[in-house]
């Protein structure tokens, strides 16, 4: 908590620790005395009369991981630090699970606790470059504290010394349970943080994708397999290695592909993306003979917002905006940041009334929204309401292609900010068109 970045030292005065909202300043300053409280006992069992103190053994595997995970952080290290630049209000997922794991079922809990340490301090001098401090400090406790948690379904599975590697079927289910509890435990207090630090995100915003904590399953399935091949055959574990960083690579591969797709202001899709995927939605609806609607909605009051406030107050309404939109649709619509203030959704399978209903259902949460922001006198200022006028069309029923559902969308959108704003327009199917016989010229005689 007291850098800021790799070198420049920032008073604790100045820390961005304190600007957190009180409820996340005690969330957070809570887990960190929590996990020095695991790590003063820890260490104090390690070196009470009661145990035996770390064996030669137990110190080599630790000198294993801790190089292993140095090594695999090194490798990735560009892979980790754009995966966590692209990270915005979600779970920030890695492996180090993995070598943490592994570690607890090799290691007294105080060595693993040094395992994490580790891992954090080199990470934040050779990954992540400029960072907010606290945020690591906080990620390194939630480590501690998952580690404490798995640690204690390990005992009270009767797996008391280590090795702890599952070697019967009940022992396996011990395992098991352990790193269930493991990921349990460091997921809820990383979304705690995220929830009471952002008080405009969505529960279902700071869940993030869940398809991406197989990374962390990921993790800890090798680690169960590292700390079996490092308690048997050693030498069989830098082999691994070059397993791990492949799937790493594979397991990010969707990863790269989404963080490609995403406005960097809003977490929503970007034109590119949304435009590469209204063609496919359209050609599979043709083929299922179903329908695909469209939302395009423009905000009312954004240059105001930008004028009044400055532009990253503007950035901050934004943001809360398309956190608003994403809540009200359904799983699998896309929402996309088109333009400057532009927003669209693309909803397949719905139907024009269902359209309209996601419509409205927008429509009174941006009209009700609140959002708080710095002005650019670096005071305190609050938003509230930020109205969009919306303009819906849904294929085939007005459109055939992708150009004319979005030219039928932004025609709508058009009429509804020209009502007035704040409203919703539905785009009408085109009228066949039919010429008046009676200006027909006369047919020549034969």
């Amino acid at each position: 908590m007291i850098l800021i970045g790799r070198s420049k030292w920032v008073p604790p005065r100045r820390w961005k620790l304190w600007s957190l909202p009180r409820p996340a300043l005690s969330y957070v300053l809570g887990v960190e005395a929590v996990a020095v409280t695991i790590t003063a006992l820890a260490v104090a069992f390690t070196l009470s009369g009661d145990h035996p103190g770390v064996r030669p053994s137990e110190w080599a595997a630790f000198a294993v991981l801790a190089v292993a995970s140095v090594l695999h952080l090194e490798s990735a290290r560009g892979i980790e630090r754009r995966r966590e630049m692209a990270a915005n209000t979600s779970p920030y997922t890695n492996l180090k699970s993995l070598w943490v794991f592994a570690g607890l079922l090799l290691l007294p809990l105080s060595l693993v606790i040094a395992l994490v340490v580790v891992s954090y301090s080199y990470s934040w001098i050779r990954v992540y470059g400029r960072t907010i401090a606290h945020r690591k400090v906080f990620s390194a406790s939630t480590f501690i504290l998952a580690s404490a948690g798995a640690a204690a379904v390990l005992r009270g599975g009767g797996l008391l010394t280590e090795p702890r590697v599952p070697t019967s079927a009940w022992t396996l289910l011990v395992v098991v349970a352990a790193a269930s509890t493991w990921w349990l435990l460091n997921f809820a207090l990383v979304i705690g943080a995220i929830l009471l630090s952002s008080p405009d995100a969505s529960a279902r915003g700071a869940l993030g994708n869940l398809s991406e904590q197989l990374v962390v399953v990921a993790g800890l399935g090798l680690g169960v397999a590292v700390a079996g091949l490092q308690a048997s055959y050693p030498w069989i574990v830098p082999i691994l290695m070059v397993t791990v960083l492949t799937l790493h690579r594979d397991l990010l591969l969707p990863q790269f592909q989404r963080a490609a797709g995403t406005d960097v202001k809003t977490g929503l899709a970007t034109p590119s993306y949304w435009a590469s995927a209204v063609p496919v939605e359209l050609a599979r609806a043709e083929t299922l003979r179903s329908t695909v609607g469209l939302l395009m909605l423009d905000l009312d009051r954004f240059k105001e917002i930008n004028d009044t406030y400055g532009h990253p107050a503007g950035d901050r309404a934004l943001r809360a905006v398309g956190e608003s939109v994403r809540a009200e649709v359904r799983q699998g619509d896309i929402v996309a940041r088109v333009g400057g203030d532009e927003l669209a959704v693309l909803l397949p399978g719905a139907s024009e009334t269902e359209v309209l209903e996601i419509a409205e259902r927008i429509r009174e949460r941006l009209t009700t929204l609140t959002v708080s922001v710095d002005t650019v006198s670096n005071a305190s200022a609050v938003i509230t309401g930020v109205p969009a006028s919306f303009g819906a069309a849904v294929y085939p029923a007005v459109a055939g292609t992708m150009d004319q559902l979005v030219l039928a969308a932004d025609n709508a959108l058009l009429t509804a900010k020209r009502a007035g704003r704040n409203k919703i327009v539905s785009a009408r199917p085109n009228p066949p068109i039919v010429g008046d016989l009676s200006e027909s010229p006369t047919p020549d005689a034969a």
